[in-house]
């Protein structure tokens, strides 16, 4: 195949992803660099923990789930996930932070703590005082990478709750319900699109702080990643995770627990 061959079919799914309908209800995230690594970094190593988990991947965000996503979960309704980048540019605590943590559990629907599977890396700024960070629980089929997959309005949005408020400037991540077919001009874009599984927008627990030599294996994971395999990033990713305080359970039996 030739290398126009290739550049037509690579645009041919770009163009499939971008025509694809957004599910009504759908999770609205914007992203940008986070504990020191810029955002293509960031999606190259998400897409390597894709392919170690049969499409399964863990988006890191700083906000707690809305009180309405339990009854949408009950309705079984799908939900897409949409990234957009931000418009603004990143804080300096986020490209350069003092401290880095790595996540190793997250809190369940009904309030237990498990180890997150061995293949999810989720790594944060350290918090101060008692911040929490959460993590939305994505599956996709198709490989991540920064695209331009068409317009998103955030106009044509609400938030998924009682009052059904318009999305805030300050809202990150945002569940939110389709109310308008009119899509105005709108300086965001799609630039990944994944699903939420059953699991879908949990808090993250069990944090370990990355030494130096940790810091710095992790930047020789980055710089090396798309010489990586599937078996090499989770030895990787168990190494910057080591010594745990929860039991970690068989690989096969963590991903059961996303399953939809």
């Amino acid at each position: 195949m030739t290398m126009a061959s290739l550049i037509a079919n690579r645009m041919d799914n770009v163009r499939s992803v971008g025509c694809k309908e957004l599910s009504d209800i759908l999770c609205w995230t914007r992203m940008q660099a986070e504990a020191g690594q810029p955002i293509g970094a960031i999606v190259s190593r998400k897409e390597l923990e894709r392919q170690a988990g049969d499409g399964l991947f863990c988006w890191g965000i700083g906000n707690a789930p809305p009180r309405s996503l339990p009854t949408v979960l009950r309705d079984g309704q799908e939900i897409d996930v949409v990234f957009s980048l931000m418009k603004s540019r990143p804080k300096s605590s986020d490209v350069a932070p003092a401290k880095i943590v790595a996540w190793r559990s997250y809190i369940d629907l009904d309030g237990s703590e498990k180890a997150l599977p061995p293949h999810i890396l989720v790594t944060s700024r350290a918090k101060t005082g008692s911040r929490s960070h959460y993590a939305l629980i994505c599956q996709t089929e198709r490989p991540l990478e920064l695209a331009d997959l068409g317009m998103f309005d955030p106009s044509a949005y609400r938030n998924v709750s009682d009052t059904g408020r318009p999305v805030g400037a300050s809202q990150v991540t945002a569940l939110l319900r389709k109310v308008s077919s009119r899509h105005e001009p709108s300086g965001y874009r799609i630039n990944l699109r994944a699903s939420l599984v059953r699991a879908c927008w949990v808090k993250l627990g069990n944090p370990i702080e990355l030494t130096s030599r940790k810091k710095s294996e992790l930047a020789e994971m980055l710089d090396s990643i798309s010489e990586m395999s599937a078996t090499d990033w989770i030895r990787s990713v168990l190494g910057l995770r080591s010594e745990r305080r929860i039991r970690k359970r068989a690989w096969g039996e963590q991903l059961a627990l996303f399953a939809h």
